[in-house]
């Protein structure tokens, strides 16, 4: 496999106890990364990615440069063990990717407040936090920012209000960091993924046959007549933070197969 990293770069991937966070992080492994640091409340899911990480580096990585950090993301202690430990055991942050979120459904007018709050400071407050004290480093390396984002950041979806905010939001963060740090040339970059197929999907209570009706039904949505996979966004992820998307910063990278071109009809 062709690397996209040789420089030694360490990378950051906060939610990569599953799904995109997993993929990505497997192939950072794969690209050539020197060190990760993986952070995720699922304990048991950080260590089976761990494993993974390191059986598919091709001997670049060990249990020394795969390291990890429980927590809760939203907390500002968990951002700054996640910095404090890279740091301390890797030395030094080149990319950092902002993946962990949470998603939930609730009408505008029967949604409780705290709902609200829930999604702000998941989605983005902790975004905020952890790259606030990642900058410093991301200075020293020239580094990039990659935050995972959603279509719903710039389509409107019933009963979905609080996570279309906060991914929009999630949006004009990154186009206001890209611009503020440019000059330090330090890219900042989102992907836009559509429906994703990974253990997401399952929070909403889908399961056997009706969690295969929603995948087929929602190829319909999607223009390439497919939902994606955690590989299609994990592949864009890591072509953004690398020097491959040398000259890219402050882009919304759309990985829907095409719905966000679609109105409604």
């Amino acid at each position: 496999m062709e690397l996209y990293f040789t420089n030694g770069e360490v990378a950051i991937i906060t939610g990569a106890g599953s799904g995109i966070g997993a993929g990505t992080a497997v192939r950072f492994a794969q690209f050539g990364v020197s060190g990760l640091c993986l952070s995720d409340l699922n304990g048991a899911g950080l260590q089976e990615v761990r494993k993974k990480c390191i059986e598919q580096s091709a001997g670049r990585l060990d249990e020394s440069t795969v390291i990890t950090v429980i927590g809760d993301i939203t907390e500002e202690e968990t951002c700054a063990a996640i910095v404090d430990q890279t740091k301390k055991s890797l030395d030094r942050i080149d990319i950092l990717i902002n993946n962990a979120g949470i998603v939930g459904v609730g009408l505008v007018e029967h949604s409780p407040i705290s709902q609200f709050d829930c999604f702000m400071k998941t989605n983005l407050r902790s975004v905020v936090v952890l790259t606030q004290l990642c900058i410093p480093y991301l200075r020293r390396t020239k580094g990039s920012v990659v935050n995972v984002s959603s279509i719903a950041g710039v389509r409107s979806f019933p009963g979905r209000s609080n996570y279309c905010m906060s991914k929009a939001a999630l949006n004009m963060y990154t186009n206001c960091l890209a611009v503020e740090l440019a000059p330090d040339g330090v890219r900042v970059n989102a992907v836009n993924p559509g429906l994703i197929d990974t253990p997401m999907i399952d929070k909403h209570g889908l399961v056997g046959e009706q969690r295969k009706k929603f995948l087929e039904d929602n190829k319909k949505c999607h223009p390439l007549g497919r939902v994606g996979t955690v590989d299609d966004v994990a592949d864009s992820i890591c072509f953004l933070a690398s020097s491959r998307a040398s000259f890219m910063t402050g882009n919304l990278t759309f990985i829907d197969g095409g719905r966000n071109c679609l109105c409604p009809r």
